[in-house]
């Protein structure tokens, strides 16, 4: 299975966050219809939807692509990747004029080394197992 790298590796990239958005938008639907969790999330749930599944999927065309190259370890490709996130997704909050709970920016300095953690599990874990499937491992 030597044929289209790039795709294959675009399509288990995407793979994880598109699951995981399917999820936390069925609990975000279900608190706030079903609760009434007053959560303003509508004027920022594009770039979740939109652009991390496609970031993720470039993501993982630029390990396969550097592969080659340097050898990378796949985890820490994936903490790379959380620090880019977080930087476009502050962007995007001061940009568009969206505040950010407080609560949210009280819990950053204790909360990203856990995010940081988490993308080094799933990037081994998760989308090494859908490159080992896809064959581009």
């Amino acid at each position: 299975m030597s044929t289209h790298p790039y795709l294959r590796a675009y399509m288990a990239g995407i793979a994880v966050p598109t699951i995981l958005l399917l999820v936390s938008m069925t609990g975000f639907v279900v608190a706030r219809f079903m609760y009434d969790v007053s959560v303003p999330i509508e004027r920022i749930i594009v770039f979740p939807m939109a652009i991390v599944p496609n970031l993720w999927g470039l993501w993982n065309i630029l390990y396969v692509f550097l592969q080659s190259r340097r050898r990378l370890p796949l985890g820490f490709h994936g903490v790379v990747l959380a620090c880019v996130q977080v930087s476009i997704a502050v962007g995007l909050t001061r940009l568009l004029n969206f505040q950010i709970p407080e609560v949210v920016a009280t819990a950053f300095p204790f909360g990203f080394p856990i995010v940081v953690v988490v993308f080094y599990l799933v990037w081994k874990h998760l989308v090494g197992l859908f490159n080992t499937i896809l064959g581009i491992a």
